[in-house]
């Protein structure tokens, strides 16, 4: 036997026989082996894509591991082709998917399939292919199927698509399957690259004429085709002020058409060349650091590389408007200097529009942007420089930590408290920050910096307890100061109104007379105001005046928010829509109120107080498109916009500096929902989006509408004091063994029936009694019980902070899954295990 040379490429020797585990993209349990043919064992290495075959069906898999010893329990199919000269993916990649599998409690299919840009996993097409040894009885064939017939006997082989433009429909299969019946043809199925390069035809002057006494001789004697004339003189001109024409370009700006430029090419003077190029256009590669740091920052910069010296991980906890993002930057042109790679991670796409222009200032063409609003083929080029390494710098969201990159030498996880960073569905349901850490782990010496000023519990008690580094900003950059946070009761103002009122009913208090006071002054300084309301919509629920009856979804058990821009009502878990009520079903009655008021309402009401005012909306509703973020984003900069009203987009991380009113509209919405980390969560949103006021000049002004002014976190706002928030949330985690005193896993049933998905939680439950019996809450139905026409049943688990106990739980909850899977009646439950939930 030949020797092992290594993981990646084994054996060289023909008469070896080789195996291969490979992924391919489904949800399997384990990862399947194939036999490597002779003529692949030399070249074969792990991460290329290769061609196998599984129940009649093709898959594009990639080689995760090669293996010398043939199973013992079953004979291996052999590997169809192998589709690559050098692999889509390294070794560490292989590792990470791994890891996020095992660790997260799906397949590594699914992990491939959420890596794999769209474009470079192979799609199979089925071709039918006639038969040669076919005994044709035209008699028996209908008139469809003699047309086809007749079709596949002169071309032999026929697309799917092909079948519908001959037949002039779309249902064919049934066709197609009378052929197969009577042996007139069979199917093959093909693999097809999606991916395809985008080319340009480029322009160039004959080299004869690069002489420019021969330039000069060829226009002087010039006699004819005056248009031509024309445009040869254009692309002389754009070739020196643009250096290389394409051919599009040329035509447009010269106002030339095809049949002049290709009378010059004909005659020898332009030459026409067809090349490849990049879909995403890049600055020049340069290293721009034009700003100095204050004496704090330098001073946390400097403590910052300290402790990326000893630790792997360091948290850089800064107050809103500190600067961190100044040290960000010092700190990735150090990596880049050293030749390494960045992954900037943010957790929304609207985060990047800002980021990414001052970002590029600094470092021009090295840096890339990675997100879900890139089309497949652009993903497929970033993908590919990542790879190759001539990407240094990639800004994006949470499935950015999945490009393949060679030598990462630093991941910054920015505002890394963000629940964005929790992948929900589908699977792989990873948290990315928490799998950034073990993603940098298997580079040599590469360091995380998690960058917060909120940062999550467990996250501080980490870097508190020394497992990571930390590094703190205590003070604004350029003395700027705090906001001052002030608290409007609610229930004082409807007092008051309440007096004024005939009817003595109290109201509903959307704006109150203060914030509509401070906006109005505001404006007049010629300030900029933004208003936050984390829900969109213009109205959560409509209520039949008469019998108190609410429009539900039909698929979800919650009620329909009214959109008014659309005048249709809207589910926010299914995303299904329907017409506007004006009938109630329950009494025939028409008349309805709406109750309370989403982003839709502020708006419209902001409108009818301030005319004059510019207003924009920053919503899921409201941006729409690759550049809509930007675009808004780059009108309220302007100053164009004078009042933003938003959900928690407006939050995360938006630098203005003509910002000095922030209006919470809606504190109590923020601060009673039923979760564990619902004190942490309400600290961060009103102490981040209050962090957008007052960041340059002057000091900003916060006006939190509330009902409960006594709540325990608002003091906590007011005096700024993430401390105080960390002291009381520690307490009360530990004393319910909560995060981060314990690891936690929810297991959720899905089924249409609702005693099916509670049975098959019962049978989990009494499963798992025998070993983990004091860790296990349920099972209990979550507040919103149907999604999808789906009954939900969750079992929560509550797992000491061992690794052992850990990984024997998530085994036994795997077994208990086998087990329901097999029972007759609980085959269609679908049993999602969410490890880490936020």
């Amino acid at each position: 036997m030949a020797k092992e040379k290594s993981d990646n490429i084994l054996f060289t020797s023909s008469s070896t026989k080789l195996f291969a585990e490979i992924i391919i993209p489904l949800a399997l349990p384990e990862t399947y082996i194939w036999e490597i043919p002779s003529q692949y064992i030399s070249t074969i290495t792990l991460g290329m894509r290769v061609e196998v075959q599984l129940r009649n069906k093709k898959y594009a898999g990639i080689v995760s591991k090669l293996i010398a010893q043939a199973p013992k329990e079953f004979k291996p199919k052999e590997i169809v082709n192998v589709l690559d000269d050098e692999p889509l993916v390294y070794e560490k990649q292989l590792i990470f998917w791994k890891w996020i599998a095992q660790y997260y409690m799906c397949s590594e299919g699914e992990v491939m399939q959420a890596a794999i840009p769209a474009n470079l996993k192979l799609t199979g097409e089925s071709i039918l292919v006639w038969n040669e040894d076919a005994d044709v009885d035209i008699h028996t064939l209908s008139d469809e199927e003699y047309l086809l017939t007749e079709a596949l006997e002169l071309k032999k082989e026929l697309r799917i698509s092909e079948v519908q433009q001959i037949l002039d429909a779309n249902h064919v299969y049934p066709i197609i399957k009378k052929l197969i019946e009577k042996n007139i043809c069979f199917i093959w199925e093909e693999l097809k690259e999606k991916y395809k390069p985008k080319t340009e035809i480029f322009i160039e002057l004959n080299p004869k004429y690069s002489n420019e006494k021969a330039l000069e001789e060829l226009l002087n004697n010039w006699s004819k085709a005056p248009k031509q004339l024309e445009l040869l003189l254009a692309y002389l001109h754009f070739s020196k002020t643009e250096g290389e024409v394409i051919q599009s370009q040329l035509l447009k700006k010269a106002n030339a058409n095809a049949a002049q430029l290709k009378g010059l090419i004909d005659k020898n003077i332009l030459i026409a060349e067809k090349r490849s190029v990049d879909r995403i256009a890049s600055l020049p590669k340069q290293i721009s650091i034009d700003f100095t740091l204050s004496a704090l920052q330098q001073q946390a910069l400097e403590n910052l590389y300290q402790q990326l010296q000893i630790n792997s991980v360091c948290l850089l906890h800064g107050i809103t408007a500190s600067g961190k993002t100044l040290l960000y930057i010092k700190l990735i042109e150090q990596y880049i200097q050293q030749g390494k790679q960045v992954l900037y991670m943010l957790p929304e796409i609207a985060l990047t529009t800002q980021i990414i222009r001052r970002i590029q200032k600094h470092f021009g063409g090295y840096i890339a942007i990675y997100h879900s609003k890139f089309n497949s083929n652009e993903r497929v080029e970033i993908w590919n420089k990542v790879k190759s390494g001539e990407i240094k710098i990639v800004l994006g969201a949470r499935s950015s930590l999945l490009l393949p990159f060679n030598d990462l030498g630093l991941i910054i996880v920015d505002e890394e408290h963000d629940a964005s960073y929790k992948q929900q569905d589908p699977a792989p349901r990873y948290q990315a920050r928490d799998a950034a850490i073990y993603y940098a782990s298997l580079f040599n010496n590469a360091k995380v910096v998690l960058g917060s000023a909120t940062p999550s519990i467990e996250t501080y008690y980490n870097a508190l307890t020394k497992k990571y580094g930390l590094v703190e900003l205590t003070e604004r950059y350029a003395n700027a100061a705090m906001p001052n946070i002030q608290l409007i009761d609610l229930k004082k103002v409807a007092a008051q109104q309440m007096q004024h009122d005939k009817n003595n009913v109290q109201p509903k208090i959307i704006l109150s007379p203060e914030l509509l006071n401070e906006i109005a002054i505001s404006l007049k300084n010629k300030k900029q105001v933004i208003l936050f309301q984390n829900r969109r919509g213009y109205s959560p629920y409509m209520i039949c005046k008469t019998c108190g009856w609410i429009p539900h979804c039909n698929n979800c058990n919650v009620t329909l928010t009214f959109h008014k821009s659309t005048n249709k009502l809207s589910c926010h878990y299914c995303g299904t829509t329907y017409p506007s009520i004006n009938t109630c079903a329950a009494c025939g009655s028409h008349h309805f109120m709406q109750k309370n008021f989403g982003t839709e309402k502020i708006e419209e009401l902001i409108a009818e107080h301030f005319i004059d005012a510019k207003i924009a909306r920053m919503d899921y509703d409201s941006i729409k498109g690759k550049n809509a973020h930007d675009t808004l984003i780059k009108l309220f900069e302007q100053q164009r916009v004078d009042i933003l009203i938003g959900t928690q987009i407006v939050v995360k991380g938006l630098d203005f500096e003509h910002v000095n009113l922030v209006g919470i509209i809606d504190a109590d919405g923020i601060l009673n929902f039923t979760d564990f980390r619902v004190n942490e969560r309400a600290f961060q949103l009103m102490e981040q989006v209050s962090g957008r006021a007052g960041r340059k000049e002057g000091t900003g002004k916060v006006l939190i509408q509330v009902n409960n002014i006594h709540h325990p976190v608002l003091n906590f706002v007011q005096q700024h004091s993430y401390q105080n928030l960390y002291k009381y949330e520690l307490e009360g985690r530990k004393f319910y063994h909560y995060p981060p005193f314990s690891r936690i896993i929810i297991v959720t049933f899905k089924h249409k029936e609702n005693h099916i998905a509670e049975q098959a939680a019962n049978i989990m439950m009494q499963g798992l009694q025998a070993n983990f019996k004091q860790y296990i809450q349920g099972p209990s139905q979550p507040i919103i019980d149907r999604i999808r026409n789906l009954y939900l049943w969750e079992i929560l688990i509550k797992l000491p902070k061992d690794a052992t106990i850990i990984h024997q739980c998530k085994i036994a909850i795997l077994q208990q899954t086998a087990i329901i899977h097999n029972t007759k009646n609980l085959r269609g439950v679908i049993i999602v295990p969410d490890v880490d939930p936020v």
